[in-house]
């Protein structure tokens, strides 16, 4: 069975592209192999991760669509027809008997393109809100999974399916003995874990800052300050008298092999609301204070944050509310309290799916089959 894999753009889109096609490889390898080919921008991130799953890739030229003015909305008006035109090519070279979308702009071109070839497909929403690019595919895919029941409103009905978000199993294999080595905490004080995304998150990395001092007084930090923040937060912290690495402050720029690791030694963990990361706070089963990006497309993150918060599984904290005082009153709040700690800890836990890839992979393939 011959299946093209496309999204990309961020990580959001390529680690559940990765579960998804590890499964497809498990369920057709039993019978017959899996050929895959990954469609989709020229970027380094979707090139090393694909690498080490064999599976081989093409780039497109994608075309993204802003939703503020922008300059380069003219020039990816002209980026969109040349991605259309090379997904035709390669998809005519590989002719494959499915295609799965994850969304964003990068998977637009290539739906247009197998839609135009009657080749079925198949997309992913991974937000409670859909986002533009998954609500037109939706139109020309034959199925679509979503990952909250709340997004089937926003799709059409007779296509819709609930499989959760897919996630890397290897988020679950953190162990808290070896964490507490390889971070060097200390086994007697609450660890928070702070994640602001790969390319992090100056609101939430200037509220850990502005709480430091006071906040290792009594607890230990894990800060995942992105790459693009990593030096100035050092700088900062230094500026204060706190020696990253030293007396309980752990910055780094950006965790993927440790993150599980991370998870197991953390009492509590400061997001963002991606779905990605809320739902491997949810794998992980850690009580959460999220903080949605403002003014996100489609205000994905803040209705991500809505759905937990809404049912007690997490804490929705504004950025406009993100100030010293409630930021450190939130923390105390939720690591002394026993009761509320358990409470978070089980109601997020509902979030995850297990099965989330499995499902998905056998939908892609039914459509082969049908």
């Amino acid at each position: 069975m011959r299946i093209v894999l496309t999204g990309g753009g961020t990580g959001g889109h390529i680690f559940p592209i990765l579960v998804v096609a590890r499964e497809l490889k498990k369920q057709l390898g039993e019978k017959e192999d899996a050929d895959l080919l990954f469609l989709g921008p020229d970027g380094e991130l979707e090139k090393e991760l694909m690498n080490k799953e064999l599976i081989p890739v093409k780039n497109i030229i994608c075309g993204k669509f802003r939703r503020y003015f922008s300059f380069r909305n003219l020039l990816d008006i002209f980026r969109f027809p040349v991605g259309f035109v090379q997904s035709l090519w390669h998809l005519l070279v590989f002719m494959p008997d499915a295609v799965f979308a994850k969304g964003g702009y990068a998977s637009v071109p290539v739906v247009f393109a197998a839609w135009l070839y009657q080749i079925p497909i198949v997309i992913h929403e991974s937000d409670v809100m859909p986002g533009l690019a998954n609500q037109i595919m939706s139109k020309l895919a034959r199925r679509v999974a979503v990952s909250f029941p709340d997004s089937e409103k926003f799709l059409p009905e007779k296509k819709v399916f609930l499989s959760g978000n897919p996630i890397r199993n290897e988020i679950l294999t953190g162990n808290r003995e070896n964490a507490l080595k390889i971070f060097s905490l200390s086994p007697d004080k609450k660890t928070i874990l702070v994640i602001g995304g790969s390319l992090g998150a100056r609101v939430i990395n200037t509220a850990i800052l502005s709480i430091l001092v006071p906040a290792l007084k009594h607890w230990q930090i894990i800060h995942l300050t992105g790459k693009k923040e990593y030096e100035t937060v050092v700088r900062e912290a230094a500026r204060l008298g706190v020696k990253a690495g030293h007396d309980g402050y752990y910055p780094y720029p950006f965790l993927l092999e440790k993150l599980p690791d991370a998870f197991s030694c953390a009492d509590l963990v400061i997001s963002r609301a991606g779905a990605n990361v809320i739902t491997e706070i949810a794998a992980n089963a850690k009580p959460a204070i999220l903080v949605p990006i403002e003014g996100s497309a489609n205000k994905h993150q803040e209705q991500n944050a809505l759905a937990f918060s809404r049912v007690g599984a997490a804490i929705l904290l504004e950025q406009g509310n993100l100030g010293e005082n409630i930021l450190l009153e939130k923390i105390k709040q939720i690591i002394d309290d026993k009761e509320l700690n358990f409470e978070l800890s089980e109601r997020i836990k509902k979030f995850y799916n297990p099965r989330a890839a499995e499902t998905i992979a056998e939908e892609i393939i039914k459509l082969e089959k049908a």
